[in-house]
């Protein structure tokens, strides 16, 4: 029935074969006959030994010359649907390669020329992967000519074609896997230049045909893909990724010398595991742990002792999966040649390459766990590095792989390198790395080294290593990761730990801070079951001290001990009231008249604050009495002489204004008061401190400041208020009398406040001794400018009016 039926349609093509075949018939004579043929072929039910007979015998090499060469794109249609036709149901398709393969390869390649219709090169390499499917093996002979059109059509303009080139690329590879490997080189170069097209499918039918070609062909080629494929997990189209890693994946499990290739191609894979796509991420995790153990399995003895008595970390990241031991070997085998080139890329200017790397970098340590020991200089350097990247998602990644430095990593290793790059060049970045290491450390495996980590961050080196509030911050991060690890254990470093928080504080930069570092402060409290940050300055105050005065002669204006001595004397509030003793004597010796202006101007001024609520500070143990006498005389009396320039009189102003608070806001009782006003009457040199401040004071009313002159006022005026109830009252009536005529002067100043000043110290002490002051009243009155405030004065105090408070 076959060779009836292949006779048949055999008898009636002769005639249209016959006008195909000649040389002078025209297109409409070639068109008919090919649309008869088709009707007498595709249209009859014939068996595949009909087709055959009839295509292998008369058919295929008519129409091969007519797809070859007809001017006409119909004709050539048409043969091309009747060659796909008769290659899809004939027996024997290879008989066809002979005549086929050259009619292709001159269609489709250069120089030759091409074929100019888009439709129909589509057309012409869908035959030739219809001719690999059903050919296999029998192609061999025509590889060479198969390899050259997949050249050429790798990078035909349209797109369609290009990735139909790479399905058969595909084909030719599983086709005659022996074979291939010999000519797979010659399509690398192609596919690469196609990798990067503009439409993704095209770039994903790329992929899966340079997966295919380095499998079956020569895998020398992988160095030549590698970076395009690494390229490519940026691509911003998931499915491109899942391309890339599917390919990848395959390589490593099946790839002949994938030994060779694993230190490159492991962190391709394993950079998949970050991808914002969760089918991409879990594709990658099943091909890593396939790979592993594949591994394991293939070095079954190498890793016998690990399989049976390898032991668990007592301490392991939270929510983290720990890899299989296989997956682990890998890692850890490879490492040493997967980070140098890592590190890098951390490093490179690209930003997309910077957070993949980093990514990279979580993922390598967290297999490669306690081998990552040997890698430490140059994981720390590039961490140092990274961690002042610009972009947040880069540091956020490293300070992820730092912390797992501290947890796979013995302390007695990384400490030495981390303070020794903190010590010598401190930077935020190194103490960023100190923090995140410490967070990862187990508490057990850090106590032991706790009073090293202490020293060494209070040193000034460290505390003082930089003044930019990035630093500070960093800083403020390894003091509050050392008390949420190590917990009640920090007890032994908690002097060392207060030290770097009131530095913290004492930096201008860094006053945004003061809120947390005052919970931090409460944290270490809190440790240690103290009730507040104040009994931790309680526990510590003489100890802070003698830290920050070790070399007051050398304190300048710029001195950070300034500073630090600032905040511990306000910052802790009544304490400092336990540590005068202290607090006098670095005043005492930083306030002489030979020291830095600027210097003495600023702890003038802390002092004054604090005796402005000296009861809540320096004299809340009630102690401040004792140490009158070194206040007036070694430390107010000298500031108060006259020197010429702006800084002098600030500083007079200042002392001033100490004095000021001293006599008026209740920081002693009225007989002690009366002391601190210059009237004590223990002993001659206090007699003779308190005269010189007096006279000091009386000076300074014709300072050429008015506010140095307003302030030495409101002291006398504070010093009369004092004797009005002092046993010491019916003695001092010489002094007074001298102070009413002296003051009676000034009622004249050129400063009209500065009269109404004077005036009021005077109304203030008219009630000492109203007689004497009535008659100094009257004596000067006529000699002064101003005579309406002298009888404003004495009408004051013959009507007996109490002075304004």
């Amino acid at each position: 029935m076959a060779a009836a039926g292949a006779a048949e349609v055999a008898q009636a093509l002769s005639r249209p074969l016959s006008c195909l075949q000649d040389p002078g018939g025209g297109r409409a004579a070639r068109l008919r006959a090919l649309e008869t043929i088709r009707a007498e072929v595709q249209e009859r039910p014939l068996s595949g030994a009909a087709v055959q007979e009839v295509f292998g015998g008369q058919l295929v090499r008519p129409l091969a010359r007519c797809l070859a060469g007809d001017a006409a794109e119909r004709c050539r249609e048409l043969a091309l649907q009747l060659l796909r036709h008769g290659l899809s149901h004939g027996d024997r398709p290879g008989e066809a390669l002979p005549v086929l393969l050259p009619a292709l390869a001159q269609r489709l390649c250069p120089p030759q020329g091409a074929e100019p219709s888009e439709e129909l090169r589509l057309g012409l390499v869908q035959l030739l992967s219809l001719l690999l499917q059903r050919c296999g093996a029998a192609m061999v002979p025509y590889l060479t000519e198969v390899i050259r059109i997949l050249q050429a059509t790798l990078l035909d303009q349209y797109a369609e074609v290009r990735r139909e080139s790479c399905r058969c690329a595909v084909a030719c590879a599983q086709a005659m896997p022996e074979h291939f490997h010999m000519q797979s080189e010659s399509l690398i170069k192609p596919l690469m230049q196609t990798i990067s097209h503009q439409h993704y499918r095209v770039r994903v039918d790329v992929i899966q045909a340079t997966g295919a070609v380095i499998q079956f062909g020569n895998g020398k080629s992988v160095d030549d893909v590698l970076s395009h494929l690494a390229q490519r997990l940026f691509d911003e189209i998931p499915k491109v990724r899942h391309a890339v890693t599917a390919v990848i994946g395959e390589w490593l499990l099946h790839l002949r010398d994938r030994y060779s290739y694993f230190h490159k191609l492991i962190p391709l894979l394993l950079g998949s595991f970050t991808d914002e796509i969760p089918e991409n991420t879990k594709l990658a995790w099943t091909y890593w742990e396939k790979i592993g153990l594949q591994w394991e399995k293939e070095n079954e003895e190498d890793l016998k002792d690990k399989m049976d008595f390898g032991i668990s970390p007592s301490h392991y990241p939270q929510g983290v999966t720990r890899p299989g031991l296989g997956c682990r070997e890998l890692v850890s085998r490879n490492l040493s040649k997967i980070l140098p080139g890592l590190c890098h890329d951390i490093t490179d200017w690209v930003e997309s390459t910077r957070v993949k790397a980093s990514q990279l970098l979580y993922t390598l340590l967290l297999h490669a766990e306690d081998h990552v020991t040997q890698h430490m200089e140059l994981l720390l350097r590039t961490l140092y590095q990274a961690c002042l990247d610009e972009e947040s998602d880069v540091v956020k990644n490293c300070v992820r792989a730092a912390e797992l430095i501290g947890t796979f990593v013995s302390p007695k290793v990384w400490l030495r390198l981390i303070t020794s790059a903190c010590g010598t060049t401190p930077k935020p970045s190194s103490v960023m790395v100190l923090s995140a290491v410490i967070r990862g450390s187990p508490r057990e495996i850090l106590q032991p080294h706790l009073t090293h980590l202490g020293n060494t961050l209070s040193q000034a080196e460290v505390c003082h290593g930089s003044g930019e509030v990035f630093y500070m911050e960093q800083l403020l991060c390894c003091v509050q990761a050392l008390i949420a690890v190590c917990q009640e254990d920090c007890k032994e470093i908690s002097l060392q730990l207060l030290k770097v928080l009131v530095t913290i504080m004492a930096t201008p930069s860094s006053q945004h801070l003061k809120e947390k570092v005052e919970e931090t402060m409460a944290s270490l409290a809190e440790v240690q079951h103290l009730d507040s940050f104040l009994c931790l300055y309680k526990q510590h105050i003489i100890q802070l001290l003698d830290w920050v005065s070790v070399s007051p002669d050398s304190w300048t204006c710029y001195s950070p001990e300034i500073l630090q001595f600032d905040v511990i004397a306000t910052h802790s509030g009544p304490v400092i009231g336990e540590a005068l003793n202290n607090f006098i004597l670095i005043l005492k010796m930083c306030l002489q008249p030979h020291k830095d202006p600027q210097m003495r101007l600023k702890l003038f001024t802390l002092l004054s604050q604090l005796l402005q609520k000296g009861n809540e500070s320096v004299n809340s143990q009630g102690l401040f009495p004792d140490h009158l006498e070194t206040v007036l005389r070694d430390i107010l009396a000298p500031n108060l002489q006259w020197h010429a320039g702006r800084t002098a009189a600030a500083i007079r102003t200042a002392a001033v204004s100490c004095l000021w608070a001293l006599c008026h806001r209740d920081i002693l009782p009225p007989g002690e008061v009366n002391s601190a006003a210059l009237v004590k009457h223990t002993g001659e040199s206090r007699a003779g401190t308190q005269n010189k401040c007096r006279r000091e004071l009386v000076k300074r009313l014709d300072d050429a400041s008015c506010d140095v002159r307003l302030a030495a006022a409101g002291a006398l005026a504070a010093w009369f208020q004092c004797l009005r109830d002092s046993p010491l009252r019916p003695s001092m009536e010489t002094q007074v009398e001298y102070l009413y005529q002296e003051l009676l002067i000034h009622l004249d100043d050129p400063d009209e406040d500065t009269q109404k000043a004077v005036l009021e110290v005077l109304k203030e002490g008219s009630v000492l001794y109203p007689e004497v002051l009535v008659r100094a009243v009257e004596g000067a009155a006529l000699k002064h400018r101003t005579p309406a405030y002298c009888h404003q004065l004495l009408r004051h105090v013959r009507a007996g009016q109490e002075p304004a408070p």
